[in-house]
């Protein structure tokens, strides 16, 4: 899908592999423009309701993955921009204050997004905000050495992922690896093989965390490790198809996606799949064509299009404020990182600042996620314990339809 507020795609460039590999599960899956806006369209919205914030605004810093040579996502600031004017002219603001949101673009560099933290840091942000980002190295010690929280949709790298000033709210690659699981074992499959992009060592993450997961659903995991930018990845396919696995999936980036689920299907055409949202996007979608990739199960973090209020209210803000965003794009991951500190936040009393929301964040229990299918998330450490940055264990599966989104989705990890 190539919606109008999606201005440069993401690019399979080495250094990029961890943020599409854990960054892009808490997306939705991408149909072409006019399915998704025909989804849109049918989906049922609401009245927004007519509870504006009052008082001294609090400031948010927020990360804007924007303006880079690799990547620029700038749908992912609108949607979080949109759920800052719904909070500040509907929702009760946070704790009731309106938020500023103090939005800075870095373009996924060290340079850029170290400057942004020092201008958060100089703002006086109460927390900032990333749908997800592969410069936390970066960002993460200046904000949170300042004494500021520092809250992600999607941690990618370590410090993201155990430092305890730090909420990384979805259940990231542990979770994607939960939901696989389920999904094998719902489908009757007794062996399982996990294609992986082997830039920053995600396969022997995969590896090493994966296989007890499988384990306990009983299904035998095998993980095949696929060389970044390899031309045809053929051989590689064929000699991780010859355990005779009953399915597949592939963590990666679009572009070795495409290639390797074509190796799949010339090998193994009836190859049972589970495919996270980066191997549902447009570009692997149409390379593979929508026979392939309809009834297979497909893994993501967001539910743009079903009738749950959270869903419908999603909708009926993006239709005020960002009409020009599809429900089922990048923007939702900025929505739900702006909406999910509002709900964690909802029981501070007196002034919000760093301190009151950094408690709040640790003490709040089993938040809803925002359009998020009914997942929530509890920031206390407990989730897994090896990664006590992340805060929740769910994630969504549901049967790719015809237009390459899954539906009918179901809550795994609980």
């Amino acid at each position: 899908m190539t919606t109008r507020g999606r201005v440069r795609r993401l690019r399979p460039l080495a250094g990029m592999s961890a943020l599409l590999v854990v960054g892009a599960v808490g997306v939705a899956a991408c149909a072409d423009d006019e399915s998704a806006d025909a989804d849109a369209q049918v989906a049922s919205t609401s009245v927004l309701p007519d509870n504006p914030a009052t008082g001294a605004a609090v400031k948010v810093g927020f990360v804007s993955t924007e303006g880079g040579a690799a990547v620029s996502l700038p749908e992912m600031r609108q949607g979080a921009e949109a759920a800052v004017e719904y909070l500040n002219k509907n929702g009760g603001g946070i704790a009731g204050k309106p938020v500023e949101l103090v939005v800075c673009k870095q373009q996924e560099e060290p340079t850029s997004a170290a400057a942004c933290a020092n201008q958060f840091v100089e703002q006086k942000v109460a927390a900032v905000l990333s749908p997800g980002t592969s410069q936390g190295p970066a960002i993460v010690p200046i904000v949170v050495g300042a004494g500021i929280p520092y809250v992600t949709l999607n941690g990618v790298a370590p410090i993201e992922l155990t430092s305890p000033e730090v909420a990384a709210l979805s259940a990231g690659l542990p979770g994607t690896l939960t939901a696989a699981a389920t999904a094998a074992q719902q489908e009757g499959m007794s062996k399982f093989t996990f294609f992986a992009s082997d830039g920053g060592g995600i396969a022997a993450m995969i590896d090493q965390m994966g296989k007890p997961i499988f384990q306990g659903f009983g299904v035998e995991l095998d993980v095949v490790p696929v060389a970044l930018g390899v031309p045809d990845p053929t051989p590689v396919v064929t000699a991780g198809l010859a355990g005779n696995p009953d399915g597949v999936s592939f963590i990666g980036d679009a572009a070795t996606c495409t290639s390797v689920l074509k190796a799949v299907q010339t090998t193994a055409p009836t190859m049972k799949k589970v495919l996270i949202p980066t191997c549902l996007d447009e570009s692997v979608v149409k390379a593979l064509g929508i026979g392939n990739v309809e009834g297979n199960i497909g893994i993501t973090a967001t539910d743009a299009l079903s009738d749950r209020p959270d869903s419908v209210l999603f909708r009926s803000i993006l239709a005020q404020y960002a009409p020009e965003l599809s429900p089922t794009g990048y923007g939702s991951t900025g929505y739900q990182t702006v909406m999910a500190l509002a709900g964690a936040t909802a029981g501070i009393t007196g002034e919000v600042t760093a301190a009151s929301i950094r408690e709040a964040l640790r003490t709040a229990e089993n938040v809803e996620m925002p359009a998020g299918g009914g997942i929530t998330f509890t920031c206390n450490g407990s989730a897994f314990p090896m990664m006590p940055s992340i805060c929740s264990k769910q994630m969504l599966i549901g049967k790719i339809d015809d237009k390459g989104i899954p539906v009918d989705l179901t809550v795994t990890g609980t």
